[in-house]
């Protein structure tokens, strides 16, 4: 299959944005040319802000953990300051990968190759044989230090960078999105932390099929139908202990989703049959839930018992529904990805409600639960289905939510303080795809700064 080359690339060309005609297209050829995948990399994932980890993952002086922006390998590490840096790990002699671990705990990193030396905050602390080097003067008064990220900051203890300063603060570049992060870290009054054990794993396709398919709720019963009739045989579920009654929502099928600026939205519901209130772990830690209860009131609780999948657009999704799951993408190419899972929890939280986390971590989420497969298969079948039907008008997946809305219900964003937010509602049938606009919209705008 042939492709338009990088030079004749119009960004504008691939999205039919008029919602006002009840259109919204993407050409299929944007999940498919190999040149502007590699256009992407420069302008979104090495251009904007994204998420590369937690802090309590680096929460000690030294802790370090590896990661991607884009093509660009990073060293995320705590100085011995306790100062968050964000460097780029690549040693300054010949740009050797100077950590290869993964994550630990390091005052010094060597490089591998010719011993060059650095600290924690990346400061060059020595270079092998510099004496007898017979080096010039410019280069003695040169700075060897790691090179920094040119943006690093956290919101909530969640970590952002940016190879760009051309790019708004976090907290104007999150939005409104950040009243969702915070019902996620309001669920651990302590902090939250990753449960032990990432999960790493390849699909074969496009890594906007990720991004879509994380605020997909129309795909559940058609996709998952082997997840869904496992559900159906299973005894009706009880309420845990002590849970009160006023937390119930009288609407149990509502369901919508919000969008945001720059790219992220989050799709909500007030349960899947089977999968509401009773199947989430923050009520099983009666003290825990007591706590947060206290602290957030009863409104706010009543979302935190409510599944929510939360997009922050180019990289991060959050899917907080019967556990609680953190999963990064990063591309690799036209038609690779990388996900990179882990199960977040409240720290200190009690062992029973761990437990009862973690089997509902295992059960859904990842290559061997009952979901995670069949997601990946669609995306192959995608990325197959895509190149058939490449010259066409773009597909059709984004038109649900686009017609005549019923009454809208705008209790639930005022339960929320929402004002910007762009939101749609429905009931459990409903799926609404007008939340992929958002970050298709963002993919525009990024792509056609460089245009």
């Amino acid at each position: 299959m042939t492709f338009a080359a990088a030079e004749t690339l119009n960004p504008q060309d691939f999205i039919d944005d008029r919602p006002h005609d009840g259109v919204f297209r993407v050409r299929h050829e944007a999940f498919l040319n190999p040149a502007l995948f590699d256009m992407e990399m420069a302008r979104i994932f090495e251009s904007t802000w994204v998420f590369v980890g937690i802090e309590s993952d680096i929460a000690q002086p030294h802790d370090f953990v590896t990661t991607q922006i884009g093509r660009v390998p990073i060293l995320l590490t705590r100085a011995a300051d306790g100062t968050l840096r964000g460097l780029i790990n690549s040693c300054r002699h010949r740009g050797t990968l100077l950590c290869p671990l993964r994550k630990g705990n390091q005052r010094v990193h060597v490089c591998h190759y010719h011993g060059w030396q650095y600290s924690s905050a990346g400061r060059n602390l020595g270079i092998t044989g510099a004496a007898a080097g017979q080096y010039p003067a410019n280069f003695v008064d040169d700075t060897h230090d790691l090179l920094p990220v040119a943006r690093i900051a956290s919101y909530r203890g969640f970590i952002f960078a940016s190879l760009s300063n051309d790019v708004p603060t976090l907290e104007a570049h999150l939005g409104e999105a950040r009243i969702f992060l915070d019902l996620v870290a309001d669920q651990g009054p302590n902090g939250l932390e990753y449960v032990p054990g990432t999960v790493s794993y390849t699909f074969d396709a496009n890594w906007k099929f990720q991004f879509e398919n994380g605020l997909d709720f129309y795909h559940f019963a058609a996709t998952h139908s082997s997840f869904v009739q496992i559900l159906r045989q299973r005894p009706p579920p009880s309420l845990p202990p002590d849970l009160p009654t006023d937390l119930q929502d009288p609407d149990p099928q509502a369901q919508g989703s919000y969008s945001f600026p720059y790219g992220h939205a989050v799709t909500w519901s007030v349960g899947i049959p089977g999968q509401g209130a009773e199947r989430r772990p923050l009520p099983r830690d009666p003290a825990l839930f007591a706590q947060v209860r206290a602290l957030q009131g009863g409104t706010r609780t009543k979302w935190l018992l409510r599944q929510r999948n939360l997009t922050i657009f180019p990289n991060l999704q959050i899917v907080d529904i019967q556990s609680l799951q953190l999963r990064v993408w990063q591309p690799l190419a036209v038609d690779k990805t990388r996900m990179v899972s882990n199960c977040l929890a409240p720290i200190g939280e009690s062992n029973a409600a761990r437990s009862f986390r973690i089997r509902q971590y295992e059960e859904f989420f990842n290559p061997s639960g009952l979901a995670t497969a069949d997601d990946n298969v669609m995306y192959a079948f995608c990325q197959a289905g895509y190149a058939g039907a490449a010259q066409g008008a773009g597909s059709q997946g984004y038109a649900r939510g686009l017609g005549a809305r019923p009454d809208q219900l705008p209790h639930y964003a005022a339960e929320l303080g929402l004002r910007a937010a762009d939101g749609a509602y429905g009931t459990l049938e409903f799926g609404d795809e007008s939340c992929f606009h958002a970050g298709h919209r963002e993919w525009l705008r990024l792509m056609s700064r460089g245009s």
